[in-house]
């Protein structure tokens, strides 16, 4: 006989298993199946080499997905035999045990696939953080951000590149823009775009009393060369500065640093990591690129959620996490309602719950 905590496992993948089957369309996946397998007999389907391999590596991924899915259903069925000849022969324990885990970890892979299988979510990311009103108190809140996604960067083995960096006067920074390059990257991050808010006891304030900080995020990802996305020379404003702070090894000897202003938006991105002003541009534009990307994906989600009804006040520009430190510990997604008590370990860079959270809940959604 199974004991109670085994049973409770098992019903605990049951529901995820019907969540991803919610997410799941195998009907749509057979019929995209047979659609490209029909543009592959085509004669002249390889004389567009390019379109080609990309229809290949589809077709590759939705057999791969189509595969997973029904050996994860087997595994289930599986398990629901071996559990009920073990209600008549203990033996039988041992083989229910060894396909538990076996769907425990597939269960695991193919939710990480449904939830990471956006255009771009494989997409190395640009992250940048901007203060909210608050001098001080803000600026050091902004690098407390910082240093939350460094360590989640770093916890998942991925590379990070200071982009552009603007320290604040007295503490903290008055803005900064990071590269995070790693498989997934982007889509494991591309929800916390937004405000967060701090509640704590100020350490700058001699009277310790208790303030509220906001600073905004923004999540892009690192796009491919052949997207279209149109930017007129007329719209565009070029600064050179001199570069300054986490610049590197040239910092003040040359205004190799560049900030573009893209008017029609008020967008603004800067890049002073580069080698030469010539390298730095060509990052700002391909920050500038993604950017705008965001804001256009931006529109159709609020769109989307205006046409929801009850859901309408709810988009990537609002307050999207609170962060409280007194006069109690708490760590709460206003979208999800995900929420940890520890918040001195998300701060450390624990935000493996969250993100997941968040992946669930907009795949949800995105699918209505």
């Amino acid at each position: 006989m199974l004991d109670y905590e085994i049973k409770v496992k098992i019903d605990e993948l049951k529901e995820k298993f019907k969540n991803l089957r919610s997410l799941f369309d195998i009907e749509k996946t057979n019929k995209r199946i047979n659609k490209l397998e029909n543009e592959m007999t085509n004669p002249e389907f390889w004389n567009d080499q390019k379109r080609a391999e990309k229809i290949s590596r589809e077709l590759q991924h939705l057999k791969h997905e189509k595969e997973e899915f029904i050996n994860l259903q087997g595994l289930f069925e599986d398990l629901e035999v071996a559990i009920e000849f073990s209600e008549e022969d203990p033996t039988m324990d041992d083989q229910a045990l060894e396909i538990l885990h076996k769907i425990e970890k597939k269960v695991k892979e193919f939710e990480l696939a449904m939830l990471l299988s956006g255009k771009y979510d494989s997409n190395n990311v640009f992250l940048t953080i901007h203060p909210g009103a608050g001098g001080t108190e803000s600026h050091d809140w902004a690098d407390m951000l910082l240093r939350m996604y460094t360590r989640w960067a770093e916890k998942n083995s991925y590379k990070i590149e200071i982009i552009d960096y603007l320290p604040g006067d007295e503490a903290g920074i008055k803005s900064v823009t990071i590269k995070i390059n790693g498989s997934f990257a982007y889509g494991k991050l591309k929800y916390e775009s937004g405000v967060h808010r701090l509640v704590r006891v100020s350490p700058f304030d001699a009277a310790n009393r208790r303030h509220t900080s906001f600073a905004s995020v923004s999540v892009t990802p690192e796009l491919d060369e052949d997207i279209d996305i149109e930017i007129r020379p007329d719209d565009l404003k070029i600064d050179t500065y001199r570069a300054g702070g986490a610049g590197g090894q040239h910092v003040n000897k040359t205004d190799s640093a560049v900030r573009i202003t893209h008017l029609p938006t008020g967008i603004v991105v800067a890049c002073q990591n580069e080698r030469s002003q010539h390298q730095n541009k060509a990052t700002a534009m391909q920050i500038l690129k993604a950017r705008l990307f965001e804001l256009e994906m931006k529109k159709k989600m609020e769109e989307k959620l205006k046409l929801m009804g009850d859901m309408k006040d709810i988009s990537w520009g609002n307050q999207i996490r609170s962060y409280v430190l007194y006069p109690y510990k708490m760590v709460k997604d206003h979208r999800t309602s995900y929420e940890s008590s520890n918040a001195d370990a998300v701060l450390d860079g624990d935000l493996d719950g969250f993100i997941e959270a968040e992946l669930l809940y907009f795949a949800k959604l995105n699918k209505e």
